[in-house]
């Protein structure tokens, strides 16, 4: 069947409007909550920055505090003093919601505690022990906020690619050929038209 045999009608014109006005509304949607991603992505990349410079800054001050210990202590009381510490610390895990995008919010606790509530001997050892043990509940809260930033951001950069694609293939697809199939239909009512208006011509003559 060729092009001319098609008989279209106005309700599928209609449709295909209707189509089209959906589309473009849901790409401007779609533009809209790409943009503001990007922006979130970058204001928490910023985030990101900040938060490793601390981590790389807190590991290298907790090596140095561990190894000042061991020179004083022996490596012996620090491994024995590690043993000793009790409540370990607790992570709960829940979630936000970044423009649709679910996003974990970790939080711990019994990461920070009292000298006295450590577990180990505070008599039997040095402030050396001390400041190791505090060096690393410091690096345990920077581990804990760059999971959580850097688990945010993947999500947030999964969520910006596939809202990209469907951006582009309402902008480069759906709506040309929805688009195209419109003009189609209009031509072929045209046509349709000036033949009905020959023929009733033709019968009147």
């Amino acid at each position: 069947m060729g092009a001319q045999d098609v008989k279209p009608t106005r309700s599928e014109l209609i449709a295909l409007k209707k189509k089209i006005k959906l589309s473009e509304g849901g790409h401007k949607l779609l533009k809209m909550k790409r943009d503001g991603l990007i922006l979130e992505f970058f204001d928490i990349l910023s985030q990101a920055k900040d938060v490793r410079n601390e981590l790389d800054a807190a590991y290298d001050n907790a090596t140095e505090k561990i190894g000042l210990a061991e020179a004083v202590e022996g490596r012996v009381t620090v491994k024995s003093t590690a043993f000793a510490l009790k409540n370990e610390p607790e992570i709960s895990l829940r979630s936000h919601n970044i423009m649709g995008v679910v996003v974990p919010k970790i939080e711990s606790s019994k990461v920070h505690k009292p000298l006295n509530q450590r577990g180990y001997g505070i008599l039997g050892t040095s402030s050396y022990i001390d400041e190791a043990v505090e060096s690393y509940e410091i690096l345990v809260d920077k581990i804990i906020l760059a999971a959580e930033i850097e688990t945010t951001m993947k999500k947030l950069l999964d969520d910006i690619e596939k809202t990209k694609r469907r951006v582009n293939a309402l902008e480069f697809k759906v709506i040309p050929e929805l688009s195209e199939a419109v003009a189609f239909i209009s031509l072929r009512l045209e046509e349709m038209e000036r033949e009905n208006t020959f023929r009733l011509k033709r019968i009147k003559a």
